[in-house]
């Protein structure tokens, strides 16, 4: 089993390599102290493994995942127990506390080794449990959109509309536009309630880009944006932009 070994911090690092010393079928491939590193990593080493820290500079643990994928296997590894503790009771490969005994590692080796035995449910596994932690996370403070070989970081407050096209979501922001392979629901869910609504079925707004509403038609209203830009709102959207613009 060829793993890597991803935390910031360099001690974190060099005990779980201790303890993975003990168990002859796993290789360790690489080690990285950012999110950063790790995506990279992560497509150039392809392990079956990754044991992956959450609270990591420039790119926390769930994006890294993001960005990765679930072509891989990923065991969290984290000194907070607030990260959907639950969720990854059920959905997860494991989730280990530190500090964890070589046992508790043993066990989480185990269960890797049971989902290598049926490969086909791993990808779903991944896409739940990430859904499962975001839900119960914070709002997201950023947006990562692949471009290429590259990764664009969107300060969510500096996103000024996304619109619904296709199988995409299109982020409005500073003048340009991002897409992203995304579902709308997911996004919103995502997002602050306070600071952005779904104003229609293909539009969602942060608030504080909204210079007006406007009616356009028999109850019919838009917003416009400071940028100029007039977005629909519909007839479900408009009393909850209009009670949160108050």
């Amino acid at each position: 089993m060829r793993v890597i070994i991803v935390d910031d911090e360099p001690l974190a690092r060099a005990v779980l390599r201790e303890h993975l010393g003990f168990f002859p079928d796993v290789e360790i491939s690489g080690e990285c102290a950012n999110g950063f590193q790790a995506v990279k990593a992560i497509a150039e080493l392809a392990p079956d493994l990754v044991f992956l820290d959450i609270q990591m500079p420039k790119l926390d643990g769930f994006e890294v995942v993001e960005l990765a994928g679930a072509k891989t296997h990923y065991v969290f590894v984290t000194a907070y127990d607030q990260f959907a503790l639950r969720a990854f009771d059920v959905h997860a490969l494991d989730y280990l506390l530190k500090p964890f005994t070589r046992e508790r590692l043993a066990q989480a080796l185990a269960h890797v080794r049971e989902r290598v035995a049926a490969p086909a449910q791993g990808g779903d596994t991944m896409r739940a449990l990430v859904a499962d932690a975001q839900a119960r996370h914070q709002p997201i403070e950023r947006v990562l959109i692949r471009d290429g070989a590259r990764v664009q970081v969107i300060p969510v407050d500096r996103i000024d509309y996304v619109e619904a096209q296709d199988d995409y979501v299109a982020f409005f922001a500073d003048g340009r536009q991002w897409l992203k392979n995304q579902r709308m629901a997911e996004l919103e869910n995502q997002l602050d309630p306070q600071a952005f609504l779904r104003v229609h079925r293909s539009y969602i707004v942060n608030l504080s880009a909204i210079a007006r509403i406007e009616p356009t038609g028999k109850d019919g209203h838009c917003a416009v944006l400071k940028s100029g830009a007039r977005i629909p709102i519909s007839r479900s959207g408009y009393p909850k932009v209009r009670d949160l613009m108050r």
